[in-house]
């Protein structure tokens, strides 16, 4: 069985099974492509076998012609691998690209044999957003980084959602829905996980087509069979209740209830149609989606099922019996089509909504669920809004502690090192904890890469890691130049002693730019919550000391220049440096406007100053591969087969994910990015408009309108979205310019 393969450790320690049995050998022919992948000049150098002995662990040893690793799960064996790699090879994987082709010529002697294992049965990884947020429009290749990077770090159990749709329409049509009235429900490429997640359903913009449906679908049988090859067990979808409206007139006696509204969407793309679990309509659908989705990837691949009926969604009842009977029935259909069905299931609902959730529907909910092997929660804020601590660790489920700290693919710097190498191992050592994993829930992977990293090290270290020590030896890897100049460990010393030291409560999560939000004259500033914009440390003993330092590292080692994370990170700190200058010059702006004694000229003059650091931002972010609109939206445009027509409606939904989401500006600006195009041609466009407007203003003597102001932001996103990349003057496909010339005159002009 191949859940057995990637997984029977982490079920043996989860659920009371002592020790893991035999594998056949040729279950580790995973890890040897793996090898192959990334170490091909040194491939044949490592071997590997698998042993009974304690869940999740590894030695690693010399052997005759190389190096040996023993593992007694898949996972495991990768985990030891990357540990050798890292440890002694002084290379890793890095979501920019692989460097562990970088070996030394002579592979290093283990000496000592070394042994590791993890502290908890999961490694989990992904949040059901980041399919859309990041993935939308992965490729396999892009992918295939990707579940390295996750096998290696030891992750065991990530979640799978591509392709769902494919299963889901059949399971539609089984039942008597027409492809039109199926087509209605479904939502765009960039805007799934929602339409997943119950909150929005049908589309704006154009109909999903059934070639991205097609595409999806076979790009997740290669995703499953990797990640069972590198033993992972994806966590799959399941049928969840929401349905197409139509649904309650084919069966006008099915218990269907209209979900809430979500988000401020109008009512036709909201207000989901819930089939409740207690109708037997609910177990004969989740029977058919689970048999069709196990004849598609294999009956044993995994047992583990994703299913949220309640995020961002009130329930129709608050009664416990209600709640309690929802899951009892969602239960039974999941253990009816899968008698070793284990439901997953995210748990920000409870903080999300937490006037809605009680301490008396929490437990009435998650009791309708018997056994506490049976379910898994992922506390997903635990950094920052733990719910394991007010709900007596679920009530006895298994839980996983997940660092959410990203939201909308945000990229603003911030973290807390301590926190995370600390935390995880409080609750899992904590009176009646029932905490089974640590993992990732971020909702999009850009940047920030250290905060990750170190909490899936710390999934396999039984005491918190010294983070001076982790700091030192994680930039010596991602820059392996040799001799590594004492700046570039000075640059990241002082970034992890401040702005990954981050001890305020308020600002907990990825801090967004003001430059990315629309113009106003309040509310942008300082604000708190898991959307701050208020900055938690002081630039100038920060950021400006840790780009300076980059820098003097270049030129200490010119080499640097040529390594992709030293370039990547460079261009990251002096980004970062400009994002925060942006602050005190819009404050200024600011100022100027609300003094009595200012005129035109003195706004304009203020405003002018913003708009010449957007410039230069463009410039710096054009000079990286890692930080373009143009390879966002080429990206969804590799998958339009050649036609203009479905090309231009991918590149809608990719533009308008990240600017207004949704047709009217519904979540306006969350998903923003600071990219190369996406500054220039719409960020700047905006505060050029604002600026002029209050220019204006000034010179007429008009108050000011926000309404107005609001309205016309409304309006450059609407054209924007509906625009053809490279079709406008400055819009540029590819890297452009000097990253080195760019970083000195930011430091120059800016610092």
């Amino acid at each position: 069985m191949l859940l057995s393969k990637g997984l029977l450790a982490v079920l043996a320690l989860s659920f009371g099974v002592g020790r893991a049995a035999k594998f056949p050998q040729e279950d580790l022919q995973g890890i040897y492509a793996l090898a192959k992948r990334r170490v091909p000049l040194h491939a044949d150098a490592f071997s590997f076998s698998l042993v009974d002995g304690e869940p999740d662990a590894f030695t690693i040893r010399d052997a005759y012609n190389g190096v040996h690793v023993q593992c007694t799960t898949v996972s495991a064996c990768a985990r030891g691998f990357h540990t050798y790699l890292t440890q002694y090879g002084g290379v890793d994987i890095w979501w920019t690209g692989s460097r562990l082709n970088q070996l030394p010529f002579k592979l290093p002697k283990v000496g000592q044999p070394i042994k590791g294992q993890a502290i908890v049965p999961y490694r989990y990884h992904f949040n059901t957003v980041t399919f859309d947020y990041t993935a939308a429009f992965w490729d396999f290749k892009q992918w295939e980084l990707e579940l390295d990077w996750l096998a290696l770090r030891g992750v065991n159990l990530p979640l799978a959602w591509v392709g769902y749709e494919y299963i889901l329409i059949e399971t539609f049509r089984e039942v008597g829905l027409s492809d039109a009235e199926i087509s209605e429900f479904l939502s765009g490429p960039a805007f799934q996980a929602w339409n997943r997640f119950g909150n929005i359903q049908g589309s704006w913009g154009g109909e999903l087509p059934m070639d991205w449906v097609n595409d999806q679908f076979a790009l997740q049988k290669k995703l499953i069979k990797r990640m069972v090859e590198l033993g992972m067990t994806p966590v799959l979808p399941s049928f969840t209740g929401f349905v197409p409206r139509a649904l309650a007139k084919l069966y006008p006696n099915a218990s269907i209830v209209t979900g809430s509204q979500w988000s401020g969407f109008p009512a036709q793309l909201t207000n989901d149609s819930f089939l409740e679990p207690s109708d037997p309509l609910f177990a004969t659908l989740q029977k058919s989606f689970i048999s069709k989705q196990q004849a598609a990837y294999g009956a044993d691949v995994s047992h583990i099922y994703t299913l949220d009926q309640y995020n961002e969604n009130d329930p129709f009842s608050g009664d416990p019996a209600y709640l309690r009977n929802v899951t009892a029935g969602t239960f039974a259909s999941l253990r009816g089509a899968d008698p070793d069905a284990v439901w997953l299931m995210q748990g920000w609902l409870f903080f999300s909504s937490a006037d809605f959730w009680t301490d008396e529907r929490i437990e009435a909910y998650l009791g309708g669920v018997p056994g506490n092997d049976s379910m898994i929660i992922l506390d997903l804020y635990s950094e920052a809004q733990p719910q394991w601590n007010r709900t007596h660790s679920y009530y006895g489920k298994q839980w996983v502690w997940c660092e959410l700290h990203d939201y909308g693919g945000n990229m603003g710097f911030e973290g807390n090192l301590r926190e995370l190498t600390q935390d995880p191992l409080a609750a899992l050592h904590s009176p009646g904890s029932s905490m089974k994993g640590v993992g990732l829930a971020m909702e999009g992977q850009e940047g920030n890469e250290i905060v990750y990293d170190i909490l899936l090290d710390q999934a396999w270290s039984a005491n918190p890691i010294n983070v001076s020590s982790y700091v030192d030896s994680w930039v010596a890897r991602r820059y392996p130049v040799k001799p590594l100049p004492h700046a570039a460990l000075d640059a990241w010393r002082t970034l992890s002693s401040t702005v990954y030291n981050n001890q305020d409560p308020s600002t907990q999560a990825t801090i967004k730019s003001i430059f990315e939000l629309a113009p106003a004259l309040t509310g942008l500033t300082n604000r708190t919550g898991h959307h701050p914009t208020a900055i938690p440390y002081d630039t100038d003993s920060s950021v400006v000391p840790a780009l300076k330092a980059l820098l003097e590292a270049k030129a200490q080692h010119p080499a640097l220049a040529s390594v992709p994370e030293f370039t990547y990170d460079v261009v990251d700190v002096a980004r970062q440096l400009l994002s925060n200058r942006f602050v005190d010059l819009y404050t200024a702006l600011i100022v100027a406007y609300n003094t009595s004694s200012s005129t035109a000229h003195s706004v304009q003059a203020a405003g002018q100053q913003l708009l010449d650091l957007l410039c230069d931002l463009d410039a710096l972010l054009y000079t990286n591969e890692h930080f373009l609109l143009s390879a966002w939206i080429a990206d969804a445009h590799k998958w339009s087969h050649g036609s203009k027509t479905y090309g231009a409606y991918l590149e809608y939904n990719a533009r308008n994910q990240i600017t207004l989401w949704g047709p009217d500006g519904e979540i306006n600006d969350y998903a923003s990015k600071a990219w190369a195009g996406l500054v220039g041609t719409y960020y700047k466009t905006r505060w050029e408009t604002f600026v002029d407007y209050l220019v204006e203003t000034k010179r007429t003597g008009k108050a000011y309108n926000a309404t107005l102001v609001k309205s016309e932001m409304l309006a450059i996103g609407e054209k924007w979205d509906n625009g053809t990349w490279g079709t406008q003057k400055g819009e540029r496909w590819g890297v452009h310019g000097d990253t080195w010339d760019m970083a000195f005159k930011v430091l120059r002009t800016w610092a």
